[in-house]
C-alpha cells in the first residue's frame, strides 16, 4: 500500500523530479506508481494532437457514483481505479492516520471474499493490484487483461460496502502500520525533517498532520474508529470509478450499473473550510536526528487551481518550478550544483492539484565544504533573481517545449491517464482541465512568472526547516530509503 505526499498529474512535476526524488519525500505518486506499471501499459508515443475529451465518457449511476471511461485501444489491457473523496486532510486530531489504516484493512476481506482472496483472485487472473492514500483521496486499482474487468468490478463493489473489519485482524495490521511509520519516517532523518516542516508550515490546515498519522494517534486507534470512517466515506456517492484501456464505454457503463448500482449511498458530511491562517512572518525550525548529512527544506505558501482567484498564476508557478528544476539545463542544476558547487543535490516542486492551499518547495543537501546556510542563501538568490529579472525568451521556450514532450510521454501510460482523471475529479476539479494543460502552459509569459515570484515567494510566506545531523549509532540499521510515505505494498 502507498501513502503518498504529492500525487499529481502535473507535466511540470515530471520535469522537477530530480529535486523531488532526492529524499523521496517530494516524489510524485503518479511517477512512482506509473513507473511500476510501464512494463505492462507503455506503448509507442501517443499523438500529441489527440484530444482527450473525445475519448473520455462520463456517466453517473442512480446512487451518485461517477464513472469515467477513457478509451485507449493500443493494447488489450484495462486499468480500473476507484477513487474515494477521503484522505488525511479529512481527519481531525486524535484520529490521524485512520484513512491509511483503513486502506490496509480493505485487503482483509468481506464475507463473500475472505482475507487474502482479493489479491489471490486478481493474481490468478494475471492482474496486478494495489492502493494508495493521499491527503485528499484514497484509491484502489487493478491492471488486467480487458476481458477480466468484471472481476475487478465484482471485488471493488463488494468491499465498498461489505468490509468485515475484524478487531483481531486490525490489531495485527496496526502493528504493520506503526512499523511502516518507524521505518519510513521516524528512522529516516530527511522524512522526519519534512514531517516537522509540514507541521510548522501549516498551523490549522489539515495538511499539518502526516498521511500515515502521528504515532500517539496510532497507539490509541480503535477498530471502531475505522468502522465509523468506513461507514461514512466508503459509499458510491463519494466515489469515482475510472476505467482506461481497450474498452467499449457503453459496455463498461452497463457493467458498472450491474455491479455498483445496488449499493446504497451514504449521507456525506459537509466539509468545514479549515483554511490556513494568514502567515505574517518567516518561520524556522531545526530538527536534530542521527544523519550523515544536513538537509534543507524551504516552502512558500501558494494557492492551487481549486483555490486561486486567477488560475493563470497557477500555470505561471508551474513554469517557475520548471525554470528552477526542469532538467539538467535548469537554474538549480546549472548554477548551484555544477557551477558554484554549493549543492550536492537540490530541487524545486509545486503541486497545483491539491484540495487546499499548498506549498512551493525547494530542498537540498549542501556539497562537501559548504553548509546549509550557504545553500539556503543560494536558493534565496535564485528566487530573488526571478523576482528582479524577467525570464529570457529562450529559457521560457525551452521549458514549454519540455512540458509538451512530457505530456506526450505521460499519455503512453494507461495507468497515468486513469489517474489523471480520477485525481482531478476527486479534489474537486473537472477532468477536462487535463485537456487544456499544454495550452495554458504555452500562454504563460515572462511577466507572469516574474509577477508570481514577487507575489508569493517572499519571506513572510516562507517556512524553513534544517536537519542538523547527530552522530549515527553504528549498531542501528541504516535509514529507510524512499522518503516519507511512498511505498508499494
Amino acid at each position: 500500500m502507498t501513502s503518498g505526499r504529492y500525487p499529481t498529474t502535473s507535466n511540470m512535476a515530471q520535469l522537477t523530479r530530480a529535486g523531488r526524488r532526492r529524499a523521496g519525500i517530494l516524489a510524485s505518486l503518479s511517477m512512482l506508481i506509473t513507473s511500476a506499471f510501464f512494463a505492462g501499459v507503455g506503448y509507442a508515443a501517443a499523438d500529441a494532437t489527440t484530444e482527450p475529451a473525445k475519448t473520455v465518457h462520463e456517466y453517473t449511476l442512480g446512487n451518485g457514483m461517477k464513472v469515467l471511461v477513457k478509451e485507449d485501444h493500443r493494447a488489450p489491457i484495462v486499468v480500473s481505479q476507484v477513487w474515494y473523496k477521503v484522505g488525511s486532510s479529512y481527519e481531525h486530531d486524535g484520529i490521524t492516520g485512520v484513512s491509511h489504516a483503513l486502506e490496509h484493512m480493505m485487503f482483509k476481506g468481506t464475507r463473500k471474499h475472505p482475507g487474502g482472496e482479493f489479491s489471490r483472485i486478481v493474481s490468478e487472473n494475471g492482474g496486478r493490484e494495489n492502493a494508495f492514500t493521499g491527503r485528499d483521496y484514497t484509491t484502489y486499482f487493478q491492471q488486467l487483461e480487458k476481458s477480466r474487468l468484471p472481476i475487478s468490478f465484482e471485488l471493488e463493489a463488494d468491499r465498498m460496502r461489505n468490509l468485515v473489519l475484524p478487531a483481531d485482524e486490525f490489531a495485527k495490521e496496526l502493528k504493520v502500520v506503526q512499523e511502516e511509520r518507524r521505518m519510513r519516517t521516524d528512522d529516516n532523518p530527511e522524512a522526519l525533517t519534512y514531517e516537522q516542516f509540514s507541521a510548522a508550515a501549516f498551523v490549522n490546515s489539515p495538511y499539518h498532520h502526516p498521511i500515515i498519522g502521528w504515532m500517539n494517534d496510532l497507539d490509541a486507534m480503535h477498530i471502531d474508529d475505522l468502522r465509523a470512517w468506513y461507514r461514512t466515506w466508503y459509499a458510491p456517492n463519494n466515489a469515482t470509478l475510472v476505467v482506461a484501456g481497450d474498452v467499449d464505454p457503453e459496455a463498461v457503463y452497463k457493467l458498472a450499473r450491474r455491479h455498483f448500482s445496488s449499493l446504497k449511498p451514504s449521507r456525506i458530511p459537509a466539509q468545514k473550510p479549515r483554511l490556513e491562517i494568514a502567515q505574517t512572518g518567516e518561520r524556522r525550525i531545526t530538527v536534530k536526528a542521527p544523519a550523515q548529512l544536513p538537509y534543507l527544506v524551504m516552502g512558500y505558501k501558494v494557492p492551487v487551481l481549486r483555490t486561486a482567484e486567477d488560475d493563470g498564476e497557477i500555470y505561471a508557478l508551474e513554469v517557475l518550478a520548471g525554470i528552477l528544476d526542469g532538467g539538467d539545463s535548469a537554474r538549480i542544476s546549472t548554477r548551484l550544483i555544477r557551477e558554484q558547487r554549493i549543492a550536492a543535490s537540490a530541487g524545486a516542486g509545486y503541486n497545483p492539484y491539491s484540495r487546499l492551499d499548498d506549498l512551493f518547495i525547494l530542498d537540498g543537501t549542501p556539497a562537501q565544504g559548504h553548509d546549509v546556510a550557504e545553500l539556503e542563501q543560494a536558493l534565496r538568490q535564485e528566487i530573488q533573481r526571478l523576482s528582479d529579472e524577467p525570464v529570457t525568451a529562450e529559457e521560457l521556450g525551452r521549458i514549454k517545449t519540455q512540458v509538451i514532450a512530457a505530456d506526450v510521454y505521460q499519455r503512453d501510460s494507461v495507468f497515468y491517464q486513469a489517474m489523471q482523471l480520477g485525481m482531478l475529479e476527486t479534489v474537486g476539479l473537472n477532468w477536462r482541465l487535463a485537456d487544456t494543460y499544454v495550452e495554458r502552459i504555452r500562454a504563460v509569459t515572462a511577466e507572469q512568472v516574474q509577477a508570481v515570484a514577487r507575489k508569493y515567494l517572499g519571506p513572510d510566506r516562507l517556512t524553513v526547516a534544517v536537519l542538523s545531523p547527530l552522530p549515527i549509532d553504528p549498531s542501528r540499521p541504516p535509514p529507510a530509503m524512499g522518503g516519507l510515505d511512498n511505498n508499494i505494498r
